[in-house]
């Protein structure tokens, strides 16, 4: 059967991901850390889409080439950084050689299920955002963040028993909690651009009721849409906003 331009290839657990980029069996059922120099290319159509039903940590370095998010590109830079939730589509373009300067942090939602952060990891807005929406790191913040992967790396790695999930998800949730830090200085330092979102967001509003005064409020999503970016982030960046005023 050929491939069409919609293909979407599951991928279902962490062993599975491994097997795809042809590495060796992760060392934890639930949690892996790769290092992008390690893999190899995937062996797929360009057309092809992934759906990973776990969550996806990702920072690229120096990256030639897109990354397509959905139906959106987007050129990677230095400390670029991305999230992913379960049931996402994303896809490499293979078109183009690129760098694999950077790491992926996969973990299955079983890991954490029985863990308060089981059910706040839903409030990590950044899951939810577009890949031009992605987190810009710092050196500082970089290192930061470096040091918390390795933490977790190094405890599934090192041994694994009664203890070990609950070291791995607290430092998983340090770890998330950072990047909604770096989040809001990001918003903070891009101030003028996302006035400028606002600014059209009132825009949008306004024509809205212009328009047709007995209509009812637009959602997020068709304002988002409007907007050309994401629910979540058009959502937190107002939050953030309105808090600064």
């Amino acid at each position: 059967m050929s491939r069409t331009a919609t293909d979407i290839k599951s991928i279902n657990s962490v062993s599975e991901m491994h097997r795809l980029l042809q590495l060796p069996p992760p060392k934890h059922p639930l949690i892996t850390l790769i290092n992008h120099a390690d893999e190899s290319p995937v062996d797929e159509s360009p057309a092809t889409r992934l759906v990973m039903n776990f969550y996806h940590i990702c920072i690229k370095r120096d990256f030639q080439g897109q990354m397509r998010y959905g139906k959106h590109y987007y050129d990677f830079d230095n400390g670029t950084m991305t999230f992913t939730a379960p049931n996402q589509v994303m896809g490499v373009d293979q078109g183009k050689e690129r760098s694999r300067n950077g790491w992926s942090l996969l973990f299955h939602p079983d890991l954490i299920r029985n863990y308060a952060l089981g059910k706040s990891i839903k409030n990590y807005g950044f899951f939810s955002y577009e890949a031009n929406e992605a987190l810009h790191l710092s050196d500082e913040e970089e290192k930061l963040i470096e040091s918390l992967v390795r933490n977790i790396e190094n405890e599934y790695l090192s041994r694994v028993d009664n203890f070990s999930a609950d070291v791995i998800t607290s430092n998983l949730e340090l770890l998330l909690n950072y990047c909604n830090r770096f989040y809001s200085r990001q918003f903070l330092t891009r101030k003028m651009a996302s006035n400028d979102l606002l600014v059209k967001f009132e825009e949008a509003l306004s024509k809205h009721f212009e328009q047709d005064l007995s209509s009812n409020l637009p959602t997020v999503n068709s304002l988002a849409s409007d907007l050309h970016v994401s629910p979540g982030y058009l959502s937190d960046i107002a939050l953030y906003l309105s808090k600064k005023k």
